[in-house]
């Protein structure tokens, strides 16, 4: 469970909730990107002298149905949560199965709560069809484990192939994925495999995470054309905390199929902000910068709350009524997941 000292509220944190976020957080929220883990399921024998094991390992080590609450009722006080939720993709060496086990035993708390299997590409049709049939709604594939070995450049097929995908056609399911190459979103290979694969494969519904991977809103402008043609494709907002990336979002495909997301645990649990700057983005922190803030308030807040500030704006900007950001905190979310499993 989360530590009280590594979530406890800072004065600069109950500042930015109660001033900005208090009033635009609907009382109900489903967060479609959640993680539920153990950090005993990371087999990397090596893993404690990662800096993976600094910031997880140490600080995060269990990420259960329990644990996520507590971060939930800290970060967004008085709020009904419902989660689709999948394992961390642990980049090294994972234990797929215990992973998936301990998602699915951690989501059956809430009926409401969905569950999201990790898949590596080695995975059979078989070895899929045996574990959906466990009570998973899709998969949750990840460029670390592309078959190229190139977790960077890689294409969507590399690290999810496509008798899987064939698998999540045949029953309707969800893929959550996270786009690779540099240009994410705006490459035109993603763009060309993600059009290709959405004619062959018509019932899957694809969940773009992060925005598509847009910490910027360059890459959603380039990919909006053809993003526009593809109606079974969805978006989450984790960790973005760029309002132009998540305006252009909702200037390009409407509110309709934009999900709150909070990259819980543990990202939205750190303290620091996703930032970009010319073509780049970066994570920026209490740990990796040596800013000169003797002029100001120098406090970080958590990742969550830099992203809602920048999900604040982009609606102000946009004008979105209640009933769409209600929508985006929990509609749409719900409305997917309920589709789903009429399947």
């Amino acid at each position: 469970m989360p530590t009280p000292s590594t979530l406890a509220w800072t004065d600069v944190d109950r500042r930015i909730w109660e001033e900005e976020l208090e009033d635009f957080v609907p009382l109900t929220v489903f967060d479609a990107h959640t993680h539920l883990y153990l950090w005993d399921n990371n087999t990397d024998p090596h893993k404690a002298d990662t800096p993976m094991g600094e910031q997880v390992g140490a600080k995060f080590p269990c990420s259960d149905w329990a644990a996520i609450n507590a971060c939930d009722a800290t970060l967004l006080p008085d709020r009904r949560v419902h989660r689709l939720s999948f394992p961390y993709p642990f980049p090294v060496s994972c234990d797929f199965r215990g992973s998936n086990r301990f998602v699915l035993q951690e989501t059956a708390a809430d009926p409401s709560s969905a569950a999201l299997m990790l898949v590596h590409p080695s995975m059979t049709e078989d070895d899929l069809e045996t574990q959906i049939s466990q009570g998973f709604l899709g998969f949750k594939p990840y460029r670390f484990y592309s078959a190229t070995g190139d977790a960077v450049d890689c294409r969507i097929t590399d690290f999810l192939p496509e008798h899987q995908i064939g698998v999540a056609d045949r029953h309707s399911l969800i893929v959550m994925l996270h786009l690779s190459r540099r240009d994410a979103v705006a490459d035109r290979q993603n763009l060309d495999d993600l059009v290709r694969l959405g004619s062959r494969y018509p019932r899957v519904q694809w969940v773009l995470a992060h925005c598509a991977r847009s910490y910027s809103d360059w890459p959603i402008r380039r990919a909006m054309p053809v993003l526009r043609t593809l109606p079974n494709v969805w978006y989450d907002t984790s960790s973005v905390c760029e309002s132009d990336a998540i305006q252009a979002l909702l200037e390009g495909v409407g509110s309709e199929r934009v999900m709150y997301g909070s990259d819980n645990l543990p990202v939205g649990a750190f303290r620091g902000k996703y930032v970009s700057f010319g073509y780049a983005w970066a994570y920026l922190s209490e740990s990796n910068q040596s800013l000169d803030l003797l002029h100001c308030e120098a406090g970080m807040s958590f990742t969550l709350y830099e992203q809602l500030r920048a999900m604040r704006r982009a609606a102000r900007r946009m004008g979105l009524a209640a009933n769409q950001v209600e929508a985006i905190f929990s509609g749409n979310a719900t409305r997917l997941i309920q589709s789903v499993r009429r399947g």
